[in-house]
């Protein structure tokens, strides 16, 4: 469902949302005066964690490699032992370190080894590239039509507001393919084949991110499937196979920890009217109403990048991860307060009605008139079906400056 003006939407009146919007500031100024040496400790020995199971992960490998011919359980053990120690490796290093640390939430601590300007992540786009697509688009114009590239990633129909196209029949299986080769597909991202296909990009621009994503990818088959590989010796073919078991893994993953923050039902689509004039106020409703969380122990939360409080770290996305579940508590008791919607539940049913959305809109939206009646974020577009192309930088207005350190400027002079 695309709402034109959450103030309408919300039943809210200007004052109240502007108290919300106050509320909300003060308690990220209480966060932020708060952080301490707690705070750099839980980062620091997660980093310390992530990178003792790749290492771990690595040996065990080696181990299997290695082994004699005749003890199959131990090469079989080790090689299993060693996938599941590198899933979980680049399960952590890309969710709960990389993610977030590119957000900014640990530049407080001066690290120069932790930071948003220096981190590089184990996966094939480059940070420069994410914290672009990411930070300086997504989180400024969550869930806004023709603005937020990450509706269906340029792939997937996830609004009854998009044009409707024969291609979208085969919606089930790009999804399918896109959760097995994520991090491919987020590599991509950036470069935004629409514009490229409608002969709108900078060629200079374009030519210099694939120059990036070229570097980066090549980088990544080297690593996982070349140096580690060969340095198997005779499991070679083993130690390839579990590296792909585990890229796989983290891939599928983290696709479904984003699909589950905004694609359930409760998660709101914008339409461009809401931003234009957005107070900052504005902006943290619409935050609220365009993410869903997910219920979960502390252990699901971390694997998950603190994502199941989607809410909260759209609301507030440079503040630590750590610090999310007693942030919850406050934004939950301000939505109830004031009669706003806190989408939550359990993993399992946040990706299930996202699955159900990405198989509806796979149809026209007369054919599926009836799921409107029956799910309440499968509702009729509110103007009439478009062709809502993306914008370009030029035509996005000044972004929020806790988004993140990112600047084409900064990034043309480190390229």
């Amino acid at each position: 469902m695309a709402i034109a003006d959450v103030k309408e939407y919300t039943h809210l009146s200007e004052e109240e949302v502007e108290t919300i919007g106050r509320r909300l500031d003060e308690l990220r100024a209480r966060i932020e005066a708060s952080r301490n040496a707690d705070d750099a400790a839980y980062i620091h020995r997660l980093i310390k964690v992530q990178r003792g199971l790749a290492f771990g992960a690595r040996v065990a490998m080696l181990a299997g490699s290695y082994a004699p011919k005749e003890r199959k359980v131990l090469r079989r053990g080790s090689m299993v032992a060693g996938t599941a120690m590198l899933g979980l490796a680049k399960i952590l290093e890309n969710m709960e370190i990389g993610h977030n640390v590119m957000h900014g939430q640990w530049d407080w601590m001066n690290d120069p080894e932790i930071h948003s300007s220096t981190w590089e992540w184990d996966t094939a786009q480059p940070a420069e590239q994410w914290k672009h697509s990411h930070n300086y688009i997504h989180h400024q114009f969550t869930n806004v039509l023709g603005y937020d590239n990450d509706i269906g990633y340029g792939i997937l129909r996830m609004a009854r507001e998009q044009k409707w196209h024969p291609a979208n029949f085969g919606q089930p299986v790009y999804n399918a393919l896109l959760s097995l080769l994520f991090e491919w597909g987020v590599a991509l991202h950036d470069l935004d084949i629409e514009r490229i296909r409608k002969l709108e990009k900078d060629p200079a621009e374009m030519k210099r991110q694939l120059k990036q994503i070229l570097r980066k990818g090549r980088n990544q088959i080297l690593k996982d499937y070349i140096v580690y590989p060969a340095l198997s010796g005779p499991g070679w073919k083993r130690t390839l196979q579990a590296n792909a078991a585990a890229n796989i893994t983290r891939n599928v993953w983290s696709y479904v920890i984003i699909f589950c923050g905004h694609f359930p039902d409760g998660a709101l689509h914008f339409t461009e009217e809401q931003i234009e004039d957005e107070t900052r106020a504005e902006w943290y409703l619409r935050q609220m109403l365009g993410a869903a969380n997910f219920n979960g122990s502390r252990a699901l939360h971390i694997l998950s990048g603190s994502l199941g409080y989607q809410i909260e770290h759209h609301v507030f996305p440079d503040l630590p991860s750590n610090r999310y579940p007693e942030i919850a508590v406050e934004v939950k008791a301000i939505c109830e307060e004031y009669g706003i919607p806190y989408t939550t539940g359990p993993l399992y049913k946040q990706y299930g009605q996202a699955l159900r959305t990405i198989t509806l809109l796979s149809l026209p939206n007369s054919w599926t008139d009836h799921a409107s009646e029956k799910y309440g974020a499968i509702t009729p577009p509110t103007k009439t079906v478009a062709d809502r192309s993306r914008k370009s930088d030029a035509e996005r207005p000044q972004r929020r400056t806790e988004l993140g350190g990112w600047s084409r400027a900064g990034a043309k002079a480190r390229a």
